[in-house]
């Protein structure tokens, strides 16, 4: 007899649909084809194992599984499950007719119990695309897949309770959440605020310019200034997540396998933070079995990078194209896998290899040089991608002692959010475009330009510090960001808001505006150092 079930397995980000069918006859072979790993291989073994622990005897017949399509490669146990089912229903073991209904997905144990697998949101996103009604899940990863609307999601703890819900004689029900209030609920709880900060308020400053507009930025500073006390605070100032941008940041970590037993959506933006001695297929992704990496897990949040320079340099070389095209192509020999890579890039270092190059107090020990060898271990084109680079003072005793509470996070975020709702209103009619950091050339031009007057001022600085074109390209971007927090906060006399968005959008770059945005690239390589 022959049966099929409808599962799913993951590439790249996404799911793709697999039908495991399911043939036998007389005689007591048992083969799995499709292009199955080991580890789908192995699945006779625990299936076995996992029927009789649940009461029922394994059928020996000569069986055939094939994974369809057959020409793509399936890994991992989460077909135990419905290769179970399927085997079952194929020697009328247990009765279903509605199979075609259903998704299926799980690892079996040798007990019986059912395992959570990667990847749940995806899979349930794409049982729903395929018009599927129903979906078996492991019962770990229920809230996972039940965010998905369309699909009855069951969550099943063992084979038994599996079959129950297929014979519809069990006593499981859907799984349903309301999503949207546990999001709104969850998206604005921070254990860090800025107002836990004292002093550095040009810092204070940059970040909230990197934050309205998308902006990668570097701090330099010597140590015990704050450089990762503030990186820390910065998600609680960023935009909430949108619920889209919620979804699509959540199916990056179930492929990963990072959510939390019973997490649902994620409600913040990532803030991902990996040691300086990350190898770069860790930092990009891929492997023998592909998996997201470092960059894209920080999609739609954050990537810091603590001690910049003591990164190894082909780590850091990776993250040039994907600042830029805001994707990632992992390319192999068995396999090409485009993840998403639209991060906040923010880095921290000391401006020598002691950390007191220009402390105003201590002095550098270090030996001719070596200061410019330090700050070499960053390549110059990296350092052009990077759109703000703020110099760090150390905090002066009497802000420390300060026992009144520095602006909060919340007050921050609010100019950041009336900054962003300027940047909506701009783009409303572009494409993949939400923030000014991924403003093209001809966006550039359209809403970037700055007047004669500072025009000038920008000629004069980029000669005199020999820019690059892209640093021209950063400063404009930097500027229509600076512009944009200013129109957006200007109030009338009776605390109104003096421009709507739509005005605000189409109110131009000032010199002062450019003045602050060529003010945030200090490091740039002609005078780092000149002027500690």
């Amino acid at each position: 007899m022959l049966t099929k079930v409808f599962s799913a397995a993951i590439q790249g980000i996404d799911a793709f649909p697999v039908t495991i069918e399911t043939m036998v006859e007389n005689g007591t072979q048992f083969n799995i084809v499709g292009m199955a790993d080991t580890a789908v291989k192995e699945s006779y073994l625990r299936i076995q194992s996992a029927m009789k622990s649940c009461g029922h005897h394994f059928p020996h017949y000569r069986t055939t599984i094939n994974l369809a399509p057959a020409d793509i490669k399936k890994e991992g146990a989460q077909f135990d499950l419905p290769i179970a089912i399927g085997l079952m229903s194929a020697c009328e073991m247990i009765r279903c007719d509605n199979l075609r209904d259903y998704m299926i997905v799980g690892e079996l144990s040798l007990d019986g119990s059912v395992m959570p697998v990667r990847g749940a949101l995806p899979i349930a996103i794409k049982a729903r695309e395929m018009g599927f009604k129903r979906l078996i899940v492991p019962e770990a990863n229920v809230t996972e897949a039940a965010v998905v609307n369309k699909v009855e999601v069951f969550g099943v703890r063992n084979l038994n309770e599996a079959i129950g819900v297929l014979e519809g004689n069990g006593d499981l029900t859907p799984t349903r959440i309301n999503t949207r209030e546990l999001f709104v609920a969850d998206s604005m709880r921070f254990d860090l605020d800025f107002s836990e900060v004292k002093g550095q308020e040009n810092v204070k400053r940059a970040f909230e310019v990197a934050c309205a507009g998308g902006h990668n930025i570097l701090m330099v500073g010597p140590p015990g200034a704050g450089k990762s006390m503030m990186a820390k605070r910065l998600p609680g100032i960023l935009p909430p997540l949108g619920m889209g941008e919620a979804l699509e940041t959540t199916k990056i970590h179930s492929v990963a396998g990072k959510l939390a037993r019973g997490s649902m959506l994620m409600t913040r933006r990532p803030f991902r933070t990996p040691h300086h001695t990350v190898s770069p297929v860790a930092l990009v992704g891929g492997g023998a079995s592909p998996l997201p990496g470092e960059i894209s897990l920080a999609h739609n949040g954050v990537l810091f990078l603590d001690e910049f320079p003591e990164f190894p340099r082909q780590v850091l070389e990776v993250l040039r194209q994907p600042i830029e095209d805001r994707v990632i192509t992992v390319s192999r020999a068995k396999y090409t896998i485009d993840y998403p890579a639209s991060f906040m890039l923010v880095a921290s270092m000391n401006p020598c290899p002691c950390g007191y190059y220009g402390h105003p107090t201590k002095r550098c020990t270090c030996m001719p040089g070596q200061v410019a060898k330090y700050m070499n271990r960053i390549s110059g084109p990296l350092l052009d991608r990077i759109d703000l680079q703020v110099e760090i003072e150390p905090v002066a005793f009497d802000a420390m002692a300060d026992r009144a509470p520095a602006e909060s996070s919340e007050a921050i975020r609010e100019r950041v959010q009336a900054a962003r709702a300027v940047q909506a209103a701009r783009y409303a009619a572009e494409t993949g475009i939400y923030c000014n950091a991924q403003m093209n050339s001809r966006l550039l031009h359209e809403h970037a330009w700055p007047d004669q007057e500072g025009m000038e001022k920008l000629k004069e600085r980029m000669t005199r510090l020999n820019m690059s074109a892209r640093a021209f390209d950063r400063i404009l971007r930097v500027a229509r960001t600076i512009a944009d927090l200013d129109y957006a906060t200007r109030t009338t006399p009776d605390g109104r808001p003096q421009f709507t968005p739509d005005e605000a959008a189409a109110m131009p770059v000032a010199t002062l505006h450019l003045a602050e945005a060529i003010g945030y690239r200090s490091l740039d390589r002609a005078n780092y150092g000149s002027h500690f």
